[in-house]
């Protein structure tokens, strides 16, 4: 029997033109004389506080996150006055003095190990590349790992005093189709109990597990008992499901090895650690 069965996506921005000096204040250096580090370049200033172009950049691609194409400039704009928004309450936030508040300081504690957590899983992904072997193997691990599909038919009945009164009719030749439209509670009686293709998960515990321990045309020898009532099943085929070419998910494949071994990474990093609770 089956189952019953931060931030916001703003438009975004043109970047300002970042301020640089002339060229020919290089020529203005006196001799001997060191030349200025050249300071990052900034997209706009707010209050004097320069902004980057590293952090407008950082705050872009957190808002345009599922987006391919490149921003337009009118969105460019958009993300740059939405960023300077919010540095305006950042600020205001900080005259108040709520930087010092402790859940405040535990969320911006929160937020950096996020960040730095994020950095170090990216490093680790990029030093250790996942190969073409391993996706293979991972691949052919998980289609070995499927459940195989079965083809069965059933009788579902309310006491198991019925359910056994079936099985000695099947015993001494009954036809089993012709037992379910005559028996049968389940809406399947019409069709001879037949349930079609059907995979482990999507039935109940009992009846899933009473099907994978049938060899083909063999039907079950005592009545199985579900929420549903007593079943009597025949099973009739089963076979390996239609699983996708490996190139087809190879991209899918390759993401996921990529988080199993950057889980045993993890893993690593905690036997090393000392963790009290």
């Amino acid at each position: 029997m089956r189952k019953p069965s931060l931030l916001l996506v703003v438009a975004a921005a043109a970047v300002l033109a970042a301020c640089t000096r002339p060229a020919d204040d290089a020529a203005k250096t006196p001799a001997g004389a060191t030349a200025p580090a050249k300071a990052p370049a900034a997209v706009a200033t707010l209050n004097g506080k320069p902004i980057s172009a590293e952090l407008f950049g950082a705050f872009s691609k957190a808002v345009m996150a599922g987006n391919e194409q490149a921003p337009t400039d009118e969105q460019r704009t958009q993300m740059l006055d939405q960023l300077i928004n919010m540095m305006l309450a950042a600020q205001a936030a900080e005259k108040d003095g709520l930087a010092k508040d402790p859940a405040v300081q535990a969320r911006l504690e929160l937020l950096r190990t996020q960040v730095l957590a994020e950095a170090a899983s990216e490093k680790y992904i990029k030093s250790h590349p996942v190969s073409e072997s391993e996706m293979r193997a991972e691949y052919d691990a998980q289609v070995a790992a499927m459940p195989k599909e079965y083809k069965a038919r059933h009788i579902l009945v309310d006491a198991k005093e019925s359910a056994d009164a079936i099985i000695a009719k099947l015993e001494a030749g009954g036809d089993f189709a012709k037992l379910a439209k005559a028996e049968s509670k389940d809406s399947s009686a019409a069709n001879g109990g037949d349930l079609g293709w059907f995979s482990p998960q999507t039935m109940v515990k009992p009846f899933a597990d009473a099907v994978a321990a049938l060899q083909k045309d063999q039907y079950t020898k005592q009545p199985v008992k579900s929420e549903f009532g007593w079943h009597v099943i025949l099973l009739e085929d089963v076979r390996s499901p239609d699983v996708p070419e490996f190139d087809q998910v190879k991209p899918q494949v390759e993401m996921f090895t990529q988080r199993k071994k950057l889980q045993s990474y993890l893993e690593e990093l905690r036997k090393s650690a000392k963790i009290q609770k």
